[in-house]
């Protein structure tokens, strides 16, 4: 668009007089706004920075709640929703697994509720598929009745223990001693809804730019010209491309990058994000009667990651997995995506180094059932037999923003922050949002929105 008007004044400039020519293009610099080299494309009272599920929740919670406000929402993709958000099992969480009383437990409880409260306002096919946590061994039993006490604390709904017939009533083909029943657990294409959390943004009189990716988060250099500007919105916000966004607060919420944004402007960097891509599997359309709904395994406390675990989509494909091998590219979804800068960010942190030198074993298991499917198709047998190598194919992949800290532990809650000073007084950092962050979205920009509140007095 921005091409395209150029294009089209050219073409008006050739056609005026030289005094015309003057005036027009004097009008054309200040309809620009030119600050030094950079494009001021608006002023805003408060940016948030991320298109992603939380980002759209967060800025759609924010504008309903503050009508009188002015919001913008700035995303570097083509198109919102393009990464995590875009990438993921599907999945809504009744939140059974989490540890009672975290934040992660109440803002998925939480959540599942307004998922499917705004899918079936909104006209947002889903489905309450339910979910099986299947015990295929005798030592997983006390885990599972464990999980059972935890959904019990956590206030999951319809949570109930079932024996081997139960299990074989709701999944014909599945084969275990015990399970965890959890029929409000659902699937629906979260893009689908994250975008119309956009589209109520936009329909509120936000303002969502793309194609932007936020460099530099500053405090606004004040002159002359543009000194009442500075002072009443004070934070500037700058592109790779030289395009100029001023605000008074900003909320980030960058998931993959929400390391880099918090570091741009002056706060801390850590908790440090490592990217892990889970690849999955896809069973064969004429496989999919196996599946009815999502079969997962009774979690092992000795790894980092869930493990392998069925899951049907709205587009009625079965997904299988995923495995959890790092990332060579924050956003790489192919094997052989290789980002230097990512790559050197990662292997050089120590966290990931005590990470990896803890769970050595687990690691290589996970990269060797990657490249070689069969091993894979082998533990997914464990919960249905009758599954064989020739009934699925590679599926898609998708890559997690893993928060860890310096000593190689897993950020498993919600991190929330800002800093001190001209600039870190005026900025909310999303650091970690972990699944079942796109299940607890709507809850999460509920406590974000109190939080901006809170910080900036709104």
């Amino acid at each position: 668009m921005y091409v395209s008007s150029r294009l089209h004044s050219a073409i008006m400039i050739r056609t005026l007089s030289a005094s015309a020519r003057t005036v027009f293009l004097v009008r054309q610099a200040k309809s620009l706004e030119f600050v030094g080299r950079h494009r001021h494309s608006g002023s805003y009272d408060v940016v948030v920075v991320g298109g992603g599920i939380v980002g759209l929740a967060s800025a759609r919670e924010l504008i309903l709640r503050h009508p009188t406000l002015s919001f913008a929402l700035l995303e570097k993709e083509k198109e919102l929703s393009m990464h995590q958000s875009g990438h993921n099992s599907g999945v809504i969480h009744s939140g059974i697994y989490y540890t009672p009383g975290s934040l992660k437990a109440q803002l998925c409880v939480r959540g599942a509720t307004l998922a499917y409260d705004y899918c079936q306002k909104k006209n947002i096919p889903f489905k309450r598929c339910g979910k099986l946590i299947v015990a295929t061994e005798r030592e997983e039993i006390p885990r599972l009745k464990a999980l059972y006490e935890r959904g019990m604390k956590n206030k999951v709904r319809d949570l109930t223990i079932v024996d081997a017939r139960g299990i074989r009533e709701r999944e014909p083909f599945c084969k275990g001693i015990m399970a965890l029943d959890s029929p409000y657990t659902g699937i629906v294409d979260w893009r689908r809804v994250a975008l119309r959390y956009g589209k109520d943004f936009e329909e509120a009189g936000g303002t969502v730019t793309t194609e932007f990716e936020a460099a530099d988060i500053t405090a606004m250099r004040e002159s002359s010209a543009r000194s009442s500007e500075g002072l009443k919105y004070p934070i500037a916000i700058r592109s790779s491309k030289g395009d100029e966004v001023h605000c008074r607060y900003v909320l980030t919420c960058g998931g993959l990058y929400s390391d880099r944004l918090s570091q741009i402007s002056g706060c801390s960097p850590e908790p440090r994000i490592v990217p892990f891509r889970g690849d999955y599997l896809v069973l064969k359309p004429e496989k999919r009667y196996l599946v009815r709904g999502n079969i997962y395994p009774v979690p092992d406390p000795r790894f980092p990651f869930l493990g392998v675990h069925f899951t049907p989509r709205m587009d009625g494909s079965v997904w299988l997995g995923p495995n959890a091998v790092l990332a060579f590219k924050r956003e790489g979804y192919e094997l052989f995506d290789l980002n230097i800068r990512d790559l050197t960010d990662a292997l050089s942190f120590r966290g990931l180094q005590r990470l990896v030198l803890k769970n050595i074993s687990y690691g290589l298991g996970e990269m060797y059932r990657g490249v070689f499917i069969g091993s894979q198709v082998k533990i997914l047998q464990k919960f249905i037999p009758e599954l064989s190598l020739s009934d699925v194919v590679r599926g898609p992949s998708g890559v997690r923003a893993q928060a860890l800290d310096v000593d190689g532990n897993l950020v498993d809650d919600f991190v929330f922050d800002g800093g001190v000073g001209e600039v870190g007084s005026r900025v909310l950092h999303v650091r970690n949002a972990p699944s079942p962050a796109a299940t607890s979205s709507l809850a999460i920009a509920e406590m974000i929105a109190n939080e901006v509140e809170s910080r900036f007095s709104l």
